[in-house]
Formats: C-alpha cells, structure tokens, sequence
C-alpha cells in the first residue's frame, strides 16, 4: 500500500506541475524535475522522504 500512495503522489505532482507550467508559468516545470530528481535519489539510496512521512501517519507497507 504504501508504495502504491508514494507513487500516486509522485504522479499527481508531476501532472499538476505540468498543468500549472502550461497554464500559469513555465517555471512550474522545475518542481517537475524535483521531483524526477527525488525519485531517481529514492532509487539509488533505497531512502525516501514521502515513506517516512507516510509511516508517521500510520501506513502500513
């Protein structure tokens, strides 16, 4: 489950930043490539901030 809500949540970030880059201002496509570059640090060092977030809040893996 909690790879599923970390995934989702990566995905609604990438979607809204692109809608808000080509509705409201271009500079909205940086918090796209934060948020590929934290995804692509999750894969490397096998750490991410969103599951440690989600595990406060009491998600199960």
């Amino acid at each position: 489950m909690l790879n599923r809500i970390i995934r989702a949540v990566a995905g609604t970030f990438i979607i809204i930043s692109l809608l808000l880059a080509i509705y409201v201002n271009i500079n909205w496509l940086w918090f796209t490539a934060f948020v590929g570059v934290n995804l692509l640090q999750s894969s490397i060092t096998k750490w991410c901030l969103m599951e440690d977030i989600l595990k406060k809040f009491g998600v199960k893996d």
